[in-house]
């Protein structure tokens, strides 16, 4: 059996470790929390799920920190989570047969809940989150994997609860800009900072910074389609239709089998539309045909961002548009179909109909 141990940076974590510690205990051999200020119950907690704490001088820098609990690991394997994180779902057999045979990056599901037109809504995306021994993180904040180990993705699943609970807007920026100055052309490091404006709702200051970032990324990068989805969404919310053309029209080849790219794509056609309608009346069907096709990708199994641009959040929007034309029968069908993943706007839609 492999050894794997949980390791931890953690300050004034005491209402959400415990349960991140529960969700986790079976998997794990030993528990390494680095403590980084708390005046709160962090380390009691800690220490009565048999925790091995250590006290950590906090110097705005995430990978110093995490490398600092990596090096007090005695595993050959080290999974790292946050304290308002937690294992909903670990394929044990599936794990250890990996673990056992051959060393690589672990990436694994972290499923987050947000808000987005005042709905409760959830992404995921696959992290490296459990390393090797020897394997070190490098980077101030949105710190990164250091290795040329293979990545893998495993079948353990994480829900993540802290964006929707808590802001921590401006220690971001802070640690961003700094790490932009020293690397002002860092790819990575301009699209951190432009989802951190977008977060903010400052979408002037994110438009400049995904302008940058998607000017220089690689589109190998696993967070470009991301980068493109969002840079898309923030040009729609600032009316800059024309720039948000040529992003659509650059990436319908590398994109056209994200959902979440048809998703905006189609938010944008509906958009640029109902902006002069005598003027674009001819690119609505472009609105249809958009949600189509995230249906026809989620019955491919194609992977969402954000979960239901493939499946319920564009047959919801697909009703809107034929209710929209008065087809009541077509808008009903898709309103059903939305309904089945018991999206309540669509249950209520249902009703009026």
């Amino acid at each position: 059996m492999p050894n794997i141990s949980l390791v931890m940076i953690v300050k004034d974590e005491s209402n959400h470790l415990n349960t991140c510690l529960e969700s986790v205990k079976e998997y794990v051999n030993e528990i390494i929390i680095v403590d980084t200020g708390s005046t709160d119950h962090t380390i009691e907690i800690a220490k009565t799920h048999g925790a091995a704490v250590y006290e950590y001088t906090w110097t705005n820098d995430f990978a110093a920190a995490r490398n600092f609990a990596l090096s007090k690991s005695t595993s050959d394997w080290n999974l790292i989570l946050d304290a308002d994180e937690q294992v909903t779902s670990w394929d044990k057999d599936k794990v250890n047969k990996l673990l056992q045979t051959d060393r690589f990056i672990g990436k694994i599901n972290i499923k987050s809940n947000f808000k987005q037109n005042n709905e409760e809504r959830y992404s995921q995306i696959y992290i490296s989150r459990l390393l090797p021994k020897g394997a070190y993180y490098s980077g101030k904040i949105h710190e990164q994997v250091m290795s040329k180990l293979p990545r893998v993705e495993l079948p353990i699943d994480v829900f993540h609860t802290g964006y929707f609970q808590t802001d921590k807007s401006e220690r971001n920026l802070i640690i961003l800009k700094e790490e932009l100055s020293k690397n002002p052309k860092n790819a990575y490091i301009l699209y951190q900072l432009a989802r951190q404006y977008k977060t903010m709702n400052l979408y002037q200051e994110a438009a400049h910074f995904f302008k940058e970032s998607y000017q220089t990324a690689d589109r190998s990068e696993e967070y470009f389609t991301d980068l493109a989805v969002n840079y898309i969404y923030t040009l729609v919310e600032l009316k800059q239709y024309y720039p948000a053309f040529e992003i659509i029209d650059q990436m319908n080849v590398p994109l056209g089998n994200s959902p979440d790219y048809q998703f905006v794509c189609g938010i944008f056609y509906m958009n640029f539309v109902l902006s002069d309608t005598a003027k674009n009346i001819d690119f609505l069907p472009l609105i249809e045909r958009s949600y189509l096709i995230c249906l026809a990708l989620g019955n491919q199994n194609e992977r969402e961002i954000v979960l239901g641009t493939g499946s319920f959040l564009a047959a919801y929007n697909l009703g809107v548009y034929y209710e929209m034309f008065n087809q009541k029968e077509k808008a009903k069908e898709f309103y059903e179909i939305s309904a089945a993943y018991h999206y309540l706007p669509a249950k209520s839609r249902l009703l009026t109909l």
